[in-house]
């Protein structure tokens, strides 16, 4: 696979944000990191290459000795996969929601006005769609009127954008390629390459990163 074409981060930056790492080397180069005090969503279908993306930022969040906090809409979340993958589990707060969006923005909204957090997740991404799409705008506008001045970063998960203008940084998920091994009459899912784009700020580069296979939701 060619390398991903990148440009200077600064140049996707919105001015006055602190950015992190989120520990996808190519993304980091292209984006330039998490925004710290913004929301930052990213979106795709499932086998996009959302759930390792999720994990990745919050192993290395922690990594970082900062506190993590993972709002699990649809109760999703892995815990023994998480702890393979390297995701230390002392260093995160899980709140299952059980499908209930309406609790799921709510536990958001109350971490984020907790503060103490380095980076939260909310992650939407297995909620159907037309559940999505009623979530009123002003409950992101309040999501993004609480991070703004923290160095907190609120990563949320969905399969298509909802978050409207709230968010500082939209980066599209997309499955790219399967890696296999073992002989042709008995391969077995190794893992995958995906592709993300940032489409806010807008920008025509991409960026890949691969996978094991129980990372690739």
């Amino acid at each position: 696979m060619a390398a991903p074409l990148l440009i200077p981060a600064a140049r996707l930056r919105p001015p006055l944000l602190d950015y992190a790492p989120a520990g996808l080397p190519a993304f980091d180069s292209l984006a330039g990191g998490l925004p710290r005090g913004a929301i930052t969503e990213i979106f795709g279908p499932p086998g996009s290459g959302r759930t390792s993306f999720l994990w990745t930022a919050l192993a290395t969040a922690a990594a970082r000795q900062e506190v993590c906090a993972l709002v699990d809409a649809t109760d999703a979340f892995d815990p023994d996969s998480a702890a393979q993958a390297g995701l230390p589990l002392h260093r995160l707060l899980w709140i299952r929601c059980g499908g209930d969006a309406e609790r799921a923005l709510k536990a958001a909204d109350r971490i984020v006005n907790d503060g103490g957090f380095g980076l939260i997740v909310l992650d939407l991404a297995d909620l159907p769609l037309r559940v999505l799409r009623r979530i009123p705008l002003v409950c992101w506008f309040r999501l993004r009127r609480a991070v703004e001045g923290t160095p907190t970063i609120l990563l949320v998960a969905t399969p298509q954008p909802v978050t409207g203008t709230c968010a500082s940084l939209v980066v599209e998920m997309q499955g790219a390629q399967a890696l296999w091994s073992g002989p042709p009459n008995a391969r077995l899912l190794r893992g995958g390459v995906f592709q993300l784009r940032p489409r806010k700020p807008v920008h025509q580069q991409t960026a890949s990163f691969s996978a094991r296979a129980q990372w690739a939701r």
